[in-house]
């Protein structure tokens, strides 16, 4: 009776959700699949328009606009810069205090009951990791598919000019961040730091249109942005923010998106992003300030991810170069393996499993949590407990520690009081406070090498076997599990190799973490200072590079790094910083492999329907004629900027010839944010748009509102550098022509040091410029 009301109040609210208003944006199933092979959008996946249209409409709208207006522009980015900080900071906060609260009861419940029996214990705790893990996947498949995974692939495409349809919606947002605290909550080998990224970015991009129309929740006062440039300057932000959030790493949050996920940067941007890790850090750090007092439960115990270790190892010598650098190998090796079974298990997945629908994916999710919670209770059971180190009262670490606390020495299934079981005091723990353990200075043979080896290769089983199942998935921390493991087995050897009492195993621990995540998603920069501002240690920084360096370039040798080679698989066509070395034998008229689909000027409105059935190009080319019947290309015509005009029929008209488009001499109708389309949805379509038969013989005059300076480049120009000036300016569009017959000019540096004052001008230049004749 109980189980038939529980389901029937499931249906209910999955009903109720499903009824929503749909009044802005669909969403798809299939996340990120690019279907066609013709070099069109299909399957989810549509190029961004980051050029700005110079048309009558944007000129129009220019001379309107101020010194006034503009300052007020930059005004509210700063203000928007400021609502992402606080967001992000707030949904991190709560993220961190529900996972936090959930493990604390889940372990304080699990040890009182293995008091009395550990049978009932492991069924408690079972059972409680199997409820929030379907909590999860329940959100994500139901409600909110594209919340799967950690998300910064998409963003990485999305900011590369790729909109993924689905990545950036409310229902995503909210899927994130319940789905995150369920599957991190429930233990599984996966973490919350890559969700967080993708967080801080659908809040960046909700605040950047006005909020979500569909659940009625938008402010017409928030909807300033209207270019997909402006928005993109504010997702970088938001992905910033999610990692200073996630690590309390300011700094490190401005170097992520730097280095990983942003395509185009500049310095203007740079102080908002540094602006917004700034906010984020004071937020989170006023949060932990009000949860010392007791106020969040088991929050204030365990926190947000930082392991303080700045007391640990004072100095090294020169004879643990060799083996920090082995521990910089290990990472390649182990990081590239793991992103070539990932890609391997995820291909299997998407291809086969989860095709057969979301019942498969939640029976595959609940299966991969009963296994980790078997090893996590179950192996800890077979190993012999070890007794308690000689107590070191200044080093406050207490031997075993009290059950359900946080912090080093588990009793766990000893027959002794003080013994401990150092297999459970990683495994059976959350993963924040099993680093926290590993990294731990002053506790030398805490763990046996025999447990560690356990402990990784099951540990990283478990990491390869749960990426990519239907759930928020994040790899920061479980990577930083499996380098710190073999990291302190390097450590030990040493230790016991070298005989000196100031080498700290906790130090080569953090070495193997930063190589294993060098090894694996190949950041250098920002990962080094996300490494040095989680431990408090700038003395261990030369050796952080050192171990990032030798990782990344060891897992160069085999493939591309973790992000790169899921956006692969999903088929994400992201730019890369640097084209293939084959394009430079290629010129740009052989990259044009389909026939040109352009528009006259002047065009039936039938014959505009016509060819956008028949074609799924975004945009066209618009001929003229001049009067001695050369032809004459005045511009390009966005599919999207088309079917707004097709829609609102203002413009339509019943003579076939152009109208007068000097200033002034014709109103424009539309403004700028008309033909914008919404972030992560569909957009505008063709079925959407109902035309009468007196509308299809009307005409439509085309030259206000095309782009009359796209960018063109020389039939012979190589690829190489159309590549670079495609993504470089962040082009969706290029057109390829013949060689020209003359110059008009030349622009030089001198030419565009425009001064307000000429006189101000102290730096002469030579000028090159030369007009034909």
């Amino acid at each position: 009776m109980l189980s038939n009301h529980f389901q029937n109040g499931i249906e209910t609210a999955r009903l109720a959700w499903s009824r929503l208003p749909n009044a802005e944006e669909g969403e798809q199933e299939d996340i990120g699949l690019v279907q066609r092979s013709d070099g069109s959008s299909g399957g989810g996946v549509e190029s961004l328009d980051y050029e700005v249209v110079e048309n009558y409409a944007y000129w129009e709208e220019q001379e309107q606009r101020g010194k006034l207006y503009v300052g007020y522009y930059v005004m509210v980015k700063w203000f928007f810069s400021l609502l992402i900080g606080i967001g992000t900071g707030l949904a991190a906060v709560f993220i961190n205090l529900s996972v936090e609260n959930f493990a604390g009861w889940k372990f304080a419940l699990t040890f009182s009951i293995i008091q009395k029996s550990y049978v009932a214990g492991f069924i408690v705790y079972v059972l409680i990791n199997l409820v929030l893990v379907f909590s999860s996947v329940y959100i994500v498949t139901n409600f909110a598919p594209a919340a799967a995974g950690s998300g910064i692939p998409e963003i990485k495409g999305y900011l590369n000019g790729i909109d993924i349809h689905g990545i950036l919606l409310f229902r995503t947002l909210i899927g994130k961040i319940f789905g995150s605290i369920g599957s991190v909550g429930g233990g599984l080998a996966l973490g919350k730091e890559g969700p967080l990224v993708h967080t801080g970015a659908c809040i960046a991009s909700l605040l950047g249109q006005g909020g979500s129309t569909k659940y009625h929740l938008s402010s017409r006062w928030l909807q300033v942005f209207t270019s997909d440039r402006d928005r993109r300057d504010l997702v970088t932000c938001g992905c910033a923010a999610g990692v200073a959030a996630a690590f309390r790493a300011p700094v490190g949050g401005v170097l992520f998106a730097l280095e990983e996920v942003t395509s185009w940067w500049r310095s203007q941007l740079m102080w908002r992003v540094f602006f917004t890790s700034a906010v984020v850090a004071v937020v989170v750090r006023t949060a932990m300030g009000w949860c010392k007092s007791g106020n969040c439960g088991h929050f204030g115990s365990g926190g947000f991810i930082i392991w303080d270790i700045s007391g640990a190892q004072e100095d090294y010598s020169f004879e643990e170069m060799l083996p920090m650098a082995i521990i910089g190998v290990i990472g390649g090796l182990l990081g590239a393996l793991f992103n070539q079974l990932t890609r391997y298990i995820s291909y299997w997945r998407r291809n086969h499993l989860h095709k057969k629908g979301n019942r498969v994916k939640i029976i595959e999710a609940c299966l991969v949590s009963l296994i980790t919670s078997f090893i996590s209770f179950g192996l800890p059971l077979l190993r012999k407990c070890s007794p308690c180190p000689d107590s070191d009262p200044d080093s406050g670490i207490e031997c075993p520690r009290p059950p359900g606390m946080y912090g080093n020495y588990v009793n766990f299934y000893c027959s002794k009081d003080k013994e401990y079981n150092d297999l459970a005091t990683i495994f059976f723990n959350t993963q924040d406070d099993a680093i926290r353990n590993l990294f731990s200075a002053k506790t030398i043979h805490e763990y046996s090498a025999q447990s560690l080896l356990t402990f990784l290769v099951m540990f990283y089983t478990l990491a390869v076997v749960t990426f990519g199942t239907a759930v928020p998935a994040g790899q920061f921390v479980p990577g930083i599990m499996i380098g710190s493991t073999y990291g302190r087995l390097v450590g030990m050897f040493v230790v016991n190799f070298y005989k000196k009492l100031h080498i700290e195993e906790g130090t080569y621990a953090l070495l193997g973490a930063a190589s294993f995540l060098g090894g694996s998603m190949r950041m250098t920069v920002s990962l080094c200072v996300i490494m040095v501002e989680i431990t408090n240690n700038l003395k261990l920084l030369p050796l952080i590079m050192l171990v990032l360096l030798i990782s990344k370039a060891v897992g160069d040798a085999f493939n591309e790094g973790l992000y790169e080679e899921q956006a692969q698989l999903r088929g994400i066509p992201l730019l890369e910083s640097r084209p293939k070395y084959h394009m430079r034998k290629m010129a740009a008229k052989e990259a044009c492999g389909q026939r040109v689909v352009s528009f006259p000027r002047v065009v039936k409105v039938a014959d505009v329907v016509s060819i956008l059935r028949s074609n799924k190009h975004n945009g066209f080319p618009v001929i003229d004629h001049t009067r001695n019947g050369e032809t004459l290309v005045i511009g390009l015509m966005l599919r999207s900027h088309m079917l707004v005009l097709l829609q609102s029929k203002v413009d339509f008209q019943h003579s076939p010839l152009p109208s007068d488009t000097r200033a002034g001499s014709r109103p424009i109708r539309h403004t700028p944010s008309e033909f914008v389309k919404p972030v992560s949805s569909k957009g505008l379509t063709l079925d959407d748009i109902h035309l009468s038969p007196d509308d299809l013989e009307m005409y439509i005059d085309l030259a206000p509102f095309l782009n009359p300076s796209p960018y063109i480049v020389p039939e012979d120009m190589s690829l190489t550098k159309v590549y670079n000036l495609f993504r470089q300016l962040g082009l969706r569009h290029i057109f390829v022509v013949p060689r020209p017959s003359r110059v008009i000019g030349l622009i030089t540096r001198k030419d565009l040091l425009i001064e307000d004052n000429e006189e101000s001008a102290t730096v002469e230049l030579q000028s090159t410029s030369s007009t034909a004749s």
